[in-house]
Parts: structure tokens; C-alpha cells; sequence
């Protein structure tokens, strides 16, 4: 319970991946399409700058504002279907009519007409996006539970997303070409049926070939009726202050702000400057070059940038693989100044393979980094709210879009470009060019700035995912009402017998509090060692001078110290102990880093050697939390085994069940060390000491012989509650006093968990995790006066 965990993997079919993907060439087409096209309407239709920042702005403000309420409906949505297949399905017919509607403009109609009615057609149609995008985005988020898997996902479904701008593009040509169209608008009247029926049977196959469970029966769902909407709106506004409560979250949301607006605020600007300063506003003379510009930055996209920033976020993290992706799209955006060159057109093809890095790695690792967060929110929440997540974030691309549209509006106006005009003013073409470059190199610094210190590491990522898998295995902390679950007992048939109550039942919290006070200062056999201070957390170092004052606290209580680790600063726990007189269980912090795996052992066998050892431990929930294979652990096992003299015994701990379910486990230790968690299981307090009696009973009867010291059990005082189990003072100490009695009457040799509080497993675990120490953070004595 003390240190970062690893999820196993969980492999996704590859068929499942490019089904999502085809979703995300439908929803990066829409738009593609749509910013190809809006040039249509300064350059050939005649709308005024003004009109066309308020086309871009209304519309994406009115998604911006739909897309939380539709997160909401879709987390919340109960069907035979599950809750996001049918919105996604409705939403691509809703977004393919709309589009091809949207671009039925005539010439004779006139500017204020065809302004109106774009501009409803276009309220219509990001209506039917935020009915597909919301529910479709969060559908991504829930194909995977593995930190590198997600990635993968994101990554096959950017690629195949790609090619829509690889393609938009190439409509320029089409729409300039008289050899293809008269003019402009009556190509895009075209084009749009084209694309709006295509990329509305794209944006289907998500809904019909993505596996989902049905949801009809799941109580944790709020009922979608017109009684709910009002607190399903407040719903919706807590969600958007939780959101920003979480700062990795809040880090994403600002960074892509960020990026993808100072992007979109000068990406129309492309056009203008291939026409007008390269080619001097002579749109024929132009050619294809506009079209090269946008659709072999795509290309270099698809087939370097994509694969390159996941194989990136693998090695050496989605943090590092974001900074190090952004940090090269700057140089490109510096290149294209120097390298967009009147007459020569083809050298600013040289900067698109540092420009692409910016876009192209943005969303592949913010939609993966997003699902991570929604792990976080779980462990804190206890509801899953892809949805409303997804639609928070989204929020923020889409609103600050809007604002992009209304500032490429104002740049025009600033720098007095005119579209359409064939001579601009002096300067007009170069005040472009400097916001072209300069925006989007402002904009991505201020976001590395903001994601310098982003710690929702793999590390971390995993340690969260561990513990709601824990949640799971042991009763989920979102069914907080009810009594007590018993999932691994009852998966099994291993009931709990009918017992007596315990003996403490019928006595008054000031007995109790009593009772806790006298046998606290009796002692007990062993505590969990608590290391880290407040304002530390797991991989700080620690101090020699932290670890023996805590030490000095705890020893007059216990006869055993366990620790968990043998490096940074853990290793001199085990030698401060023994100055105390008290024994110990010493751990190698066992974990996917194969390398630190090899200093843990190396550190648990030197302090061997000096005698400092009396009990070793080779890794701590390692099976539970899926970091190595059973056969790995046991070759640690074997290895240490080997090293080690006779007399020190060497032993594993894990929850108990492992070593009822591995028998090649329980046959490698030399004693049996469970983790023995009744409150994680869900069990209502007057149940919970039987219920560890049962727990412990098990394991002794798969050891036979074996000796059986129980590593971890306890009840913390506060946070949430997991079922019938609930965190309370009150419970705290009659579960401890209730413990002890037991141990003390059966022989049985428990460590206590925890010595103190441990304020570092707020992020990880929710308060409930910090909640655990019979020493508060401070290193003063709990429930006691």
C-alpha cells in the first residue's frame, strides 16, 4: 500500500483501433473540410472580415456550451446499447445533412441572406457534432485501461485522422481550377455532398463495430429524466470545478488551449501567404502550392510525426515526448519565416517536418494523457465521467477556437489585409507572416511553461490504476451505500460463517478510546513504517534525521519495524531500528523498472550481510498490481533465496488471496506474508475482525506448515467509504483494539498499517489514503487526548 504500482497490459485488438480511427478521419474531415471552405466566403462571396469572425465564433460558442451537457447525458445514459453507440450513430447523420446544407450558397441570394443562412445551418450542424464528437472521444478514453496502450490507440487513430488534411487540402485545386468547377462557391456546393456522405458513414462505424456492454441495469447511473436535468446541470458545473480542482487536468486543458488557438488563430493565413507573397496575389500562379503546404505537412504528420512522438512517449514519457514534440514545432514555425522565399515556393517544404511536430503530437498524447486523468478523477470521485471529462476538455478547444476565428478577423483587420484584393497595402502581407509565425511560438513556450512540472507520470498513472482495481477487487468505492461486499470470498463460495459478535459490541466510544490508549501503549507486534514527512512523497530521499526521529516515536509501541524499500534514503530504516532494539522485515521494492529492481536487491542484500535483516520481504503487491509475471517474481524470489543464509527467512507480501490462488508462490516463500484489508473488501466494522480472522485462516491452511505473519491491516479514520465499510475514528480504534485482542489470544504476529499518516497518497488514493497512521503527519498521537 505504499508505493507506485503497474497495470497489466490490456491489449486491444487492432481491428478495434482503426473502427475508432475511421470515427476520427469522419471528425477531423468535418472541420478540415470546413476551414478549406471558409475561404469561400471573403474570397469569393464577398463577406466582409467581421462576418466571417462571427461565423467562426458563434457557432464553436454554442458547441462549446452543448458539448458539457451532452458529456453529461452520455455518462449517464442507460440502454441495451451502453451509453455512448447510439448518440454517435444519430450524430453522423445529423452531421452529414447538416454539412452539405450548410454549403447550398448562391451568389444571387446576397451577402446578408447567405450570412444568415450559414450561419443557422452552421448552429445545426455543431449540434449534430457535439451529439457524435462527445460521445465518440469518450469511447476512446474507455477502450483501454493500460497507461502505454492508451497511446497506441490515440496514435492509429491519429494517423488514420490525419489523412483528412492530406486530403482537404488537395480541395483547393479542385475548387480553383476552372477546368473542374466555374467558380468557388458552386465547387463547394459539390464538394460538400461529397464529403458530408462520406464522412457520415466514416463517423458510423465507431457505433457499429466498437464492443459495448449494456448499461440498462446500472444503478450508479443518474435516471436521464426532466426531474434529474436540473441537478444533472449542477452535475455539469461541479464537473467543471472538479475538473479544474485536478491540476494535472487543468495543465492539459491550458496547454492545448493554448497551442492548438495560436494555431488555428493564423491557419487560414497559410492560403494568403502562399498567394500573396510568394506568388505576389496571382492565385493562378499559385497553383497547387497552397494545397502542397497543407497536405505534405499532413503526410509528414501521418508517416514520421505520429509513430515518432509514440514511440517518444514510450521511452521516455508522454511529459518529455510533449515538451521535446513542441519544442521542435518552434523551430519550424522560425523556418517558415526565413523559408517562405518569393520564387522559390519549394523551400518551405523544409520547415514542414518541424512545423507538423506541433499539431501532429498534440493530440496524441493529450487524448491519452486525458484518459489517465479520468483514472485520477475516479480514485477521488468515485463515479467514471469520460464523458464529461472529455467534454470539459473539449470545451476548451472549442471555445478558444472561437476566439481564434474572431482574432484571424482582427489580425486581417490590424494589419489592413484584404482577402480577395488584388494589391494589398504596404506591410499588410508581412504583418501577416510576423502573427504567422509569431503567435503559435508565444503560444506553444507558454504551454511548455505550463506543462514543465506535469506529474501524472507512467509511475503515478499506474500507482492510480492499481488502487481502483484494488477498489474493484474489494468493493467498489462507488457502491458507498449498502453492507458489506465480499467479492473475492464470494466469487469463491468462501462465505463467512456465522460468527459472534465482537467482543467490543455494546461498548461506549470512551471505552473504546480507553481500551485503544491502553493497548497502543502496551504495544504491538510490528508497525508499517510511514517514511515520508509531509510535503514528500514516493522517490523523494530521505533524511537520516527524519527517519531516526520517527523511529524515536514509534518505538516505545511495536517489537518489529517493517520497511518497503533499499534505496533513497529507505535503507537506513533497518540500522536506526536495531539502535531501538526492535527487529525487522525488510522489503526490496520490487516493480517494472527492471534496473532499480536490481539496486532494491542489491541494498536488501547488503543490509543482510551486516546483520540487519530478519525478516526479508522481495516486493510488495508487485502480482496485485500486475507489474511483473508470476514466474519474474519468483526468480527474484530464487535469487535472494539463494544469497541469503538459512536463518533469514524470505518471503513475498501480496493480498491474501494470491497465495490461495498461486500455489507455486506460496510453495517459494519461506513465510507466508499477506496483506489483510477488511475495509477494502467493503466490510462493515462490527464484521471486520471476523472477517480478518477468515482472511488469515485461509492463508494458513494453504501454507500448512508454513508460518503466516500478516504485513498490512488496518482502518483508516477518514475519507470515503468503500460499501459498508466505513473511515472513522471511532471505527479506527475499535478495529485496532478489536485486531490486537485477537492477535494477542491466537499467536497471530500482525503489523500494523501505518505508523502515520501519509498526506503524499491524496492524489493517488483520495483522502481516504491519507488517512491511515496511528501518528498523524505531524508525528503526533491520533484519537487520543
Amino acid at each position: 500500500m505504499n508505493t507506485p504500482a503497474t497495470n497489466s497490459a490490456h491489449k486491444i485488438p487492432f481491428g478495434h483501433k482503426v473502427a475508432f480511427g475511421l470515427g476520427m478521419l469522419a471528425n477531423q474531415m468535418f472541420p478540415a473540410a470546413l476551414g478549406i471552405f471558409m475561404v469561400v466566403l471573403v474570397q469569393d462571396l464577398g463577406f466582409p472580415a467581421w462576418m466571417w469572425g462571427i461565423l467562426f465564433f458563434l457557432p464553436r460558442v454554442f458547441d462549446s456550451v452543448t458539448d458539457p451537457i451532452m458529456g453529461f447525458i452520455s455518462d449517464n445514459t442507460r440502454s441495451t446499447w451502453g451509453r455512448r453507440k447510439q448518440y454517435v450513430f444519430i450524430g453522423a447523420i445529423v452531421m452529414g445533412i447538416s454539412f452539405i446544407a450548410m454549403w447550398q450558397l448562391q451568389r444571387s441570394d446576397g451577402i446578408t441572406y447567405n450570412f444568415i443562412y450559414f450561419l443557422c445551418w452552421s448552429l445545426a450542424f455543431y449540434s449534430g457534432l457535439t451529439l457524435f464528437s462527445i460521445p465518440y472521444v469518450a469511447m476512446g478514453y474507455e477502450m483501454s485501461d493500460d497507461f502505454h496502450e492508451r497511446t497506441s490507440i490515440m496514435a492509429v487513430a491519429q494517423w488514420i485522422g490525419q489523412w483528412a488534411w492530406v486530403i482537404a487540402p488537395w480541395f483547393w485545386v479542385v475548387m480553383y481550377d476552372p477546368s473542374w468547377f466555374q467558380n468557388a462557391d458552386t465547387a463547394t456546393r459539390t464538394l460538400s455532398v461529397w464529403v458530408g456522405v462520406v464522412c457520415m458513414l466514416l463517423a458510423m462505424v465507431p457505433a457499429l463495430f466498437l464492443p459495448s456492454r449494456s448499461t440498462r441495469d446500472d444503478t450508479h447511473l443518474v435516471p436521464l429524466t426532466w426531474a434529474n436535468f436540473g441537478g444533472g446541470m449542477r452535475e455539469i458545473l461541479r464537473g467543471f470545478v472538479e475538473a479544474f480542482s485536478s491540476v494535472p487536468f487543468r495543465k492539459l486543458c491550458f496547454a492545448t488551449f493554448l497551442i492548438f488557438n495560436a494555431f488555428n488563430t493564423v491557419a487560414a493565413f497559410s492560403f494568403f501567404i502562399v498567394v500573396y507573397h510568394l506568388f505576389d496575389g496571382n492565385t493562378a500562379a499559385a497553383g497547387i502550392w497552397p494545397t502542397l503546404f497543407g497536405s505534405v505537412g499532413a503526410l509528414v504528420t501521418t508517416f514520421a510525426v505520429i509513430p515518432t512522438v509514440a514511440w517518444m512517449s514510450r521511452k521516455m514519457g508522454k511529459k518529455n515526448a510533449f515538451m521535446v514534440s513542441q519544442g521542435i514545432s518552434v523551430i519550424g514555425y522560425v523556418l517558415l519565416w526565413f523559408l517562405m522565399v518569393p520564387g522559390k515556393p519549394w523551400m518551405f517544404m523544409f520547415a514542414l517536418p518541424f512545423f507538423a511536430f506541433g499539431i501532429g503530437g498534440l493530440f496524441t498524447l493529450m487524448m491519452s494523457m486525458t484518459a489517465d486523468v479520468c483514472d485520477l478523477d475516479e480514485l477521488a470521485t468515485g463515479k467514471r465521467r469520460e464523458g464529461i471529462f472529455g467534454a470539459i476538455y473539449w470545451w476548451m478547444v472549442k471555445f478558444g477556437f472561437a476566439i481564434a476565428g474572431l482574432l484571424s478577423g482582427a489580425i486581417m483587420a490590424m494589419v489592413a489585409f484584404t482577402p480577395g484584393a488584388a494589391m494589398q497595402p504596404e506591410g499588410a502581407v508581412d504583418g501577416l507572416r510576423l502573427f504567422y509565425s509569431g503567435v503559435p511560438i508565444i503560444g506553444t513556450l507558454l504551454a511548455m511553461w505550463i506543462m514543465r512540472d506535469y506529474d501524472l507520470d507512467e509511475a503515478r498513472a499506474t500507482e492510480v490504476h492499481a488502487e481502483l482495481e484494488r477498489r474493484k477487487r474489494r468493493g467498489s468505492a462507488s457502491s458507498s451505500q449498502g453492507s458489506g461486499a465480499r467479492p473475492w470470498l464470494e466469487e469463491h463460495g468462501l462465505h463467512l460463517p456465522a460468527m459472534l459478535g465482537s467482543p467490543l459490541t455494546g461498548k461506549t466510544p470512551a471505552e473504546i478510546s480507553a481500551m485503544y490508549a491502553e493497548q497502543l501503549g502496551t504495544g504491538v507486534y510490528g508497525l508499517c513504517f510511514s517514511a515520508y514527512t509531509d510535503g514528500q512523497g514516493a522517490g523523494d530521499q530521505l533524511t537520516a534525521a527524519q527517519v531516526r526521529r520517527r523511529i524515536e516515536v514509534i518505538a516505545p509501541h511495536t517489537r518489529w519495524v517493517r520497511s518497503f524499500a533499499c534505496s533513497e534514503g529507505h535503507e537506513m530504516i533497518p540500522r536506526l531500528a536495531r539502535e531501538h532494539g526492535l527487529k525487522t522485515m525488510v522489503g526490496a521494492w520490487i516493480s517494472a523498472d527492471r534496473d532499480r529492481n536490481e539496486r532494491e536487491i542489491a541494498g536488501l542484500l547488503t543490509l543482510a550481510e551486516a546483520g540487519l535483516v530478519n525478516i526479508a520481504v522481495v516486493g510488495n503487491e508487485v502480482l496485485l498490481r500486475g507489474e511483473l509475471s508470476e514466474a519474474e517474481l519468483l526468480e527474484y524470489i530464487r535469487r535472494v533465496r539463494a544469497a541469503l543464509p538459512e536463518d533469514v527467512p524470505v518471503g513475498c507480501v501480496d493480498a491474501y488471496y494470491q497465495f490461495l490462488e498461486r500455489p507455486a508462490l506460496t510453495e517459494a516463500c519461506d513465510v507466508l506474508l499477506p496483506n489483510c484489508y477488511p475495509f477494502w473488501e467493503g466490510t462493515d466494522i462490527t464484521m471486520a475482525a471476523p472477517y480478518l480472522r477468515r482472511m488469515v485462516g485461509l492463508v494458513q491452511a494453504a501454507g500448512g506448515d508454513k508460518r503466516v505473519i500478516v504485513t498490512e491491516t488496518g482502518w483508516p479514520g477518514n475519507g470515503q467509504p468503500v460499501a459498508g465499510a466505513v473511515p472513522s475514528a471511532d471505527n479506527a480504534m475499535r478495529y485496532f483494539v478489536d485486531v490486537q485482542q485477537w492477535a494477542r489470544q491466537e499467536g497471530v504476529k500482525l503489523f500494523y498499517f501505518s505508523s502515520f499518516d501519509e498526506p503524499w497518497k491524496l492524489r493517488q488514493e483520495g483522502e481516504v489514503g491519507t488517512q491511515w497512521g496511528l501518528w498523524d503527519k505531524d508525528e503526533r498521537r491520533k484519537y487520543t487526548t
